[in-house]
């Protein structure tokens, strides 16, 4: 009985988060239309100037689809402080809800938006002439890459919205996961960048999880290793930063409403 309570207080929570996106247009459209608008500009504006050893759109869209985490992080932080600032979780403890449910609702709402945003990205991609060659099981092999990074940045996002104490804080905390993927093999190569940065781009949680799906979708990989073995990095990074992120947002979910 326990556990059927607790699914149906993540359902209400699920549902109520998943209104307030649809409430807040602004914030919504944000977040689902700049990875298009960089899309649009990268291609069409700086893809001329860019090599990265083929078509610059079948380079670029993997690179913003994992944008899109970066963006869509910012709006699950702001989300999660504007509610531990403005007393709804205290109302919603003198009632009979799981309080693991009010966190459950918000990062499941963040996995859709953030993947309705990348369903978009990928339209519009296939849309100005970007052309995948993967088989049905190495899309769907990417499509679990993807759904396992919105997850792990879902959870950091709301940690970062439980460690500040407004949502302007939240927001502000978030713009390193928003600018993390410029640094990374999302729009050019490594080996094109200074080489004092060359170590950051190749290192770093972003490139792993963007080759991994770049060699699922394109066959090749930028920086010239396999895709599995991109794809056991990525893995690891996504199942590291998802325990850290878990753990910590629960303790600071459970300090921040300790009577």
């Amino acid at each position: 009985m326990t556990t059927a309570y607790a699914l149906t207080d993540t359902q209400v929570m699920i549902a109520r988060c998943l209104r307030r996106s649809l409430r807040d247009p602004e914030a919504f459209c944000t977040a689902l239309m700049l990875p298009v608008v960089l899309m649009l500009l990268f291609v069409y504006v700086f893809g001329g100037a860019l090599n990265a050893g083929g078509r610059y759109v079948d380079y670029v869209v993997p690179g913003l689809i994992v944008l899109c985490a970066g963006f869509g992080a910012g709006t699950t932080a702001v989300a999660v402080a504007t509610d531990m600032s403005s007393g709804i979780v205290d109302r919603f403890r003198s009632m009979p809800i799981h309080g693991a449910s009010i966190l459950a609702g918000h990062i499941v709402a963040s996995l859709a938006r953030n993947l309705l945003a990348t369903a978009l990205v990928i339209g519009v991609g296939v849309g100005i002439g970007w052309r995948p060659v993967a088989s049905p099981a190495a899309w769907a092999a990417a499509v679990a890459m993807v759904t396992a990074f919105i997850l792990a940045m879902s959870w950091l996002a709301a940690g970062f919205g439980l460690l500040v104490r407004s949502p302007e804080a939240a927001n502000a905390a978030t713009f390193v996961l928003m600018f993390i993927p410029y640094l990374s093999t999302a729009f050019v190569p490594a080996r094109t960048m200074p080489a004092v940065l060359r170590p950051v781009a190749a290192n770093q949680p972003f490139t792993p999880v963007i080759e991994t799906m770049r060699g699922l979708w394109m066959g090749h990989t930028s920086t010239g290793a396999a895709v599995g073995h991109e794809a056991w990095i990525a893995a690891a990074y996504c199942a590291g930063i998802l325990v850290v992120a878990v753990a910590a947002a629960s303790w600071l979910f459970m300090h921040r409403t300790a009577a």
